[in-house]
């Protein structure tokens, strides 16, 4: 009789221990994501969580600012955005990592066909629509100074500019309330494809080049949760590294999950194009972007972060390692 408490404390014991187990196999990363083609791979992450030990709860915003708040808010763990959102957060306080690349390119300066623009200094005089807050209007800036063109949100400069969301740019520019956007994909190649868009230039002509979207991590998670970030990140290398080799499964997937069949084959094939799939960013290219950003006033900035001291990659590096990815 007394031997009975013992093995039924026992017992208790080991269920606690397993229960623990399932719990800690499936310890929920709260991921931030937006509405893109080339941010596909990432939606893409919470499908195979659960074989990588771990759950992915996805939150899809309007913007990469957006995201940011809900990191400063300690409602996300990571988050899927442009570089311009991640270094103005970061340049205002915003405890984050940057840990990865996960597409680059992804932009494209779109005119409407009768509005006779055939480089950037013909946008001299138009009205310009642009995403307030993303990448986007960090290569408008960039593009315009390269020209020699000024530009403001009022009448009275070169080029005025018109403050509009992603979604509504192309809207804009098939009613003729634009004359040309600076736009994301797959939008730009659907407004190509659809006829009432030509492609003035891709926007990789500045120090930039190509910009890269970020994976950004709140500096807690990547401290405090160090096993289970590097789970997260094993399972981003493993979902790129799926879209990256196998395009059917990407295009199918973001075509039909992601957008819900609103886009057409082409538009997916011709946005990727203009976007792939990478794992991979350097200090140096934050660095380049920042220093842009600065330059031309783009993103209010109390103090330009200085790159080397918040890009950590080492949790990149040892699951690409792992996988036997170069």
């Amino acid at each position: 009789m007394k031997r009975f408490p013992k093995v039924l404390s026992i017992a208790v014991a080991l269920a606690a221990a397993g229960a623990g187990t399932t719990a800690n196999a499936q310890e929920v990363v709260r991921l931030g994501n937006l509405k893109f083609a080339h941010y596909g791979a990432v939606s893409y992450i919470k499908e195979i969580a659960p074989k990588c030990g771990i759950k992915v709860e996805e939150h899809v915003f309007a913007k990469g600012p957006d995201v940011m708040q809900a990191i400063l808010a300690g409602e996300l763990d990571v988050g899927a955005t442009a570089s311009e959102a991640a270094i103005q957060g970061r340049a205002n306080g915003a405890p984050i990592y940057v840990v990865a690349g996960f597409a680059k390119g992804g932009a494209r300066l779109v005119a409407r066909p009768d509005a006779n623009i055939k480089s950037v200094k013909d946008l001299k005089g138009k009205k310009v629509g642009v995403t307030r807050g993303g990448i986007h209007e960090v290569l408008l800036a960039a593009e315009l100074s390269k020209a020699g063109l000024t530009w403001s949100e009022q009448p009275g400069k070169d080029v005025q500019l018109v403050l509009l969301a992603f979604a509504d740019l192309n809207q804009a520019l098939l009613g003729k309330n634009l004359d040309a956007i600076m736009q994301s994909e797959p939008q730009s190649s659907q407004a190509i494809n659809k006829g009432y868009g030509v492609e003035v230039i891709k926007p990789y002509d500045t120090p930039i080049g190509e910009p890269v979207r970020t994976m950004v991590m709140s500096e807690k998670f990547y401290k405090e949760k160090r096993a289970t970030a590097a789970k997260f990140m094993n399972c981003f290398v493993q979902a790129t590294k799926t879209f990256i080799d196998n395009q059917a499964v990407a295009e199918k997937y973001v075509r039909e999950s992601v957008f819900k069949n609103q886009i057409t084959a082409d538009d997916f094939k011709d946005a990727i194009s203009n976007s792939p799939y990478t794992y991979d960013v350097t200090a140096q290219h934050i660095q380049i972007t920042t220093d842009v950003m600065n330059k031309t006033g783009i993103g209010k900035m109390r103090k330009p972060p200085v790159a080397t001291e918040w890009v950590k990659t080492d949790l990149l590096d040892e699951a690409k390692k792992s996988l036997n990815i170069k």
